[in-house]
């Protein structure tokens, strides 16, 4: 899946995204851990606060006998000064004495050692600093509260004092302000954020810039219909650079491969034409000088003779001519050009027209019923051509196998014989004029189907040019036939 830039680049900035969430969340927690020890911290100190009130005004009322004496100036100083004495050692904590019917009795702050008034202590907490009181009063055990207000959180707890003066508790208060690391925190997330931004518009950049590059290169290398690479412009990217200059580099080697190849593929034509006409001329050499060295046999015993040899003679000197004549009509009819003209023909009829113009007892004929357009008269010479050199090769008796496929578009003929076959050495050549594996064979018969059926555009193979000898031969003739 990642097999591509855009997806590589979309995997990285993933990456990043998960790795900035996971800092991020890790920079979070550990503010929330910070923040909660230092609550803890504020909540231990609250607690001592309080139970310390509570030991030394114990101490304060060890021995009084009166049950809930009046609270009058002197024993609210007093009052005072146990509060004091209490908190002195707990930095940051506030507190006094509470009585459900006086309300605040005593109230001081470590920073203050003069009495501290209760309207700028407690402010808009007395309600809640007289509600824990209450239910301290009620439940006999120490009660605790939370305010947050704004950037702080106060603290608050009231522990039940046990003692002659009826409702009294003592309270305690502690402002604990958000970590110092907050601001740093947000700065930190904020800064991650943009980092990811950031990243994002950059990998989002680089993906469209190098798609655009490799478009227009791909646009480039489309449009060259010529077969040559096109020239590349330089794109500003130095990777892509090298590849364009190594593209430009391959198509100037290309170019120039090109001109050579051109130039030796002419060569090689004119090479090959000359060796084929000189194979030509030496096959029609071979065949014509046979022809007439018999001839002039003949006439020699002719002009040495009587009226009887001399009548044989005119009769074989015939027969010569006759197949130098067959010779220059089978020449002809490969260099002749051909125009097929297609007309609807009956297969099945065709096949058993040629079949008994050469042997219907030899010819068994395959073919079911169809109707092709196609030149017959071009189709009937090459077939004429396969079968006169599958008789010939086949054994007296032996049949030759003629069968006919069409599949709507191409018309398959397959002749096979029961011969020798081809030998190994013959195959590669076996359509070239004058090669031919009989004697006395002009070798001219596959060469002349192989051009009709090119005339027609088709083919003509030999089939399994790869089995061994002695299993016959198959000739496959294969022409483009529209059903009519």
């Amino acid at each position: 899946m990642l097999n591509s830039l855009r997806a590589r680049l979309a995997a990285t900035w993933l990456l990043s995204l998960a790795a900035a969430c996971g800092v991020a969340l890790l920079l979070v927690q550990l503010y929330r851990e910070s923040d909660a020890a230092q609550m803890a911290r504020a909540e231990a100190a609250l607690a001592q606060g309080c139970e310390r009130i509570a030991a030394r005004y114990g101490f304060y009322v060890a021995g009084w006998n009166a049950a809930g004496p009046a609270i009058d100036a002197a024993t609210q100083r007093d009052l005072t000064a146990v509060a004091a004495l209490a908190l002195i050692d707990s930095p940051g904590v506030a507190g006094g004495l509470w009585q459900s019917e006086a309300g605040a009795v005593a109230t001081v702050f470590p920073t203050s050692p003069a009495p501290v008034p209760e309207a700028a202590l407690l402010g808009g907490v007395r309600d809640r600093v007289a509600a824990l009181a209450a239910g301290a009063q009620d439940s006999l055990a120490a009660e605790s509260d939370r305010v947050a207000e704004g950037a702080q959180t106060l603290l608050l707890r009231a522990c039940p004092l046990r003692g002659p003066i009826a409702g009294l508790s003592a309270f305690t208060l502690i402002r604990v302000a958000q970590p110092a690391s907050w601001a740093a925190l947000r700065l930190g997330l904020g800064g991650l954020l943009v980092l990811v931004l950031a990243l994002m518009a950059a990998l989002g950049w680089l993906v469209w810039a190098w798609t655009r590059h490799i478009g227009r290169i791909e646009a480039a290398l489309a449009g060259a219909d010529s077969g040559d690479l096109p020239r590349i412009a330089p794109t500003g990217e130095a990777e892509l650079d090298r590849i364009v200059a190594a593209l430009n580099t391959a198509g100037a080697r290309l170019a120039e491969a090109r001109r050579q190849s051109a130039g030796l593929a002419a060569r090689v034509a004119a090479a090959e034409r000359l060796a084929a006409l000189g194979r030509v001329a030496a096959g029609v050499a071979h065949e014509i000088r046979n022809p007439i060295a018999a001839m002039r046999l003949r006439a020699e015993n002719a002009l040495a003779g009587d009226a009887a040899r001399q009548a044989a003679a005119l009769a074989a000197i015939l027969q010569q001519v006759a197949r130098l004549d067959r010779l220059a009509g089978e020449l002809l009819t490969m260099t002749q050009p051909r125009t097929p003209i297609s007309a609807p023909m009956d297969v099945p009829q065709m096949l058993a027209t040629a079949a008994a113009d050469h042997d219907a007892a030899r010819v068994r004929v395959d073919a079911p019923p169809c109707r092709v357009c196609t030149d017959a008269a071009l189709l009937r010479r090459a077939l004429d051509a396969l079968l006169e050199n599958a008789l010939r090769h086949s054994p007296p008796g032996a049949t030759v196998a003629v069968q006919a496929r069409h599949d709507g578009a191409v018309l398959r003929l397959t002749v096979a014989d029961q011969g020798p076959g081809v030998p190994p050495d013959l195959r590669a050549t076996l359509f070239e004029p004058f090669v031919t594996g009989r004697a006395g064979g002009t070798g001219l018969g596959l060469a002349i189907a192989r051009e009709l059926a090119a005339s027609l555009g088709g083919t003509l193979v030999l089939a399994d040019p790869g089995g061994s000898q002695g299993h016959g031969a198959v000739f496959v003739l294969e022409v483009p036939c529209p059903p009519c």
